[in-house]
């Protein structure tokens, strides 16, 4: 696929995806999703790709949809056609099965859906011109982007209600204060930051072991007990355990040098993932 509205760039490892529409602080389209999910898709596919970054072109990371359609934005009957999945929706379910880190690099305005498709992302990286804005029921809408699942898991239910209720608008301060953020940097710092910690993914650890926790972490947010994280950790190290990176891993800390893992996403994941898909169980 050509893109228009993103930027498709890797360089050493790490995938950065820009949202390049900053004439209109990169508002959200149908294509723009689009060409989201098709870049995750091509990203899992890439062994090269190691760790993804997504920001903003010029001084917006997203104003939330496109409204140049008027009054009758969120109006599906009257664009005629008719109850369809939310966009948000199929961006945020598709980055939380991405098989690769997902780090937010938030650089200016990010509202409505802006601001909803990070709380899917790994790790939130803000600059000091960020703002953030659940601006939903200012709008006469509720949330989408599966932000009524994410959202209250990062920061907490109280606070997700109170962001959601008063649709306001709030900096990188309060931000990082109610743990939506990770930290916040100058604007010049704050991609480099990006950089650093995705080198960190893509230079020390197995790219497989990586999948397999950014996958384990989130799908166990919905357990309903410990031992359904017991039963996957059980079958996780019992396969890795048996892996080329394992004994790379092992013998790499005892000769005391930098491990060289060569397992690849694309051909060495355990027999048993995707566990949580009907088929996997007999």
């Amino acid at each position: 696929m050509d893109y228009e509205q993103i930027i498709y760039a890797v360089e050493d490892n790490i995938l950065t995806i820009t949202l390049n529409r900053p004439e209109r602080l990169n508002a959200f389209t149908d294509q723009m999703m689009t060409e989201m999910v098709d870049a995750f898709d091509r990203a899992d596919a890439d062994d090269d790709v190691k760790a993804i970054i997504i920001t903003g072109a010029g001084r917006g990371f997203c104003a939330g949809a496109d409204l140049s359609a008027g009054s009758g934005t969120f109006d599906a009957e009257k664009a005629g056609t008719g109850l369809k999945a939310d966009g948000g929706g199929i961006l945020t379910l598709r980055i939380f099965d991405c098989l690769k880190p997902v780090i937010s690099a938030c650089n200016g305005p990010a509202v409505g859906v802006g601001a909803t498709m990070q709380c899917a992302m790994d790790i939130r990286l803000a600059s000091e011109n960020a703002r953030y804005g659940f601006v939903f029921a200012k709008r006469g809408i509720v949330p989408e982007a599966c932000a009524s699942w994410f959202l209250p898991r990062i920061v907490g239910i109280n606070q997700a209600l109170e962001w959601a209720y008063s649709g306001r608008i709030f900096d990188a301060t309060e931000a990082l204060e109610k743990r939506l953020v990770r930290s916040v940097h100058s604007p010049d710092e704050l991609l480099p930051e990006a950089r650093r910690l995705a080198r960190e993914f893509a230079d020390q650890s197995s790219s497989v072991s990586v999948a397999m926790i950014r996958q384990m972490m989130w799908k166990m947010l919905g357990a309903d007990h410990p031992i359904e994280a017991h039963k996957v950790d059980s079958r996780g190290v019992y396969y890795t355990g048996k892996s080329a990176d394992a004994n790379e891993g092992v013998q790499s800390f005892l000769e005391k040098r930098p491990a060289v893992f060569t397992d690849k996403v694309s051909e060495n994941m355990p027999e048993f993932f995707p566990w949580w898909t009907p088929r996997k169980f007999e």
